[in-house]
């Protein structure tokens, strides 16, 4: 992977970790955080939507919002998991 392409995958993370923190109240894990959420969130978004029969469409736009479905069941999932214990 070129750096360029880190760069956009940390960005795109940041991104999608900030909306996700947005929507989901309560959740934030500050800047390092949310990206390492979106980051996550990414590859939880592009693996689980295709299986869902949505195809991903090759532009930024689509990418972030991927990203940030995958956050959102990220951050859901850990409330779960704080709340249990």
């Amino acid at each position: 992977m070129e750096f360029s392409g880190i760069i956009a995958m940390l960005v795109i993370g940041a991104v999608a970790g900030w909306l996700a923190g947005q929507l989901v109240r309560g959740f934030g894990f500050g800047l390092i955080g949310n990206i390492a959420v979106g980051i996550v969130g990414a590859l939880i978004g592009g693996f689980l939507l295709p299986q869902l029969g949505l195809g991903a469409a090759g532009s930024i736009v689509w990418q972030i919002i991927y990203a940030t479905i995958g956050a959102i069941i990220l951050l859901v999932i850990i409330g779960l998991v704080r709340r249990a214990t």
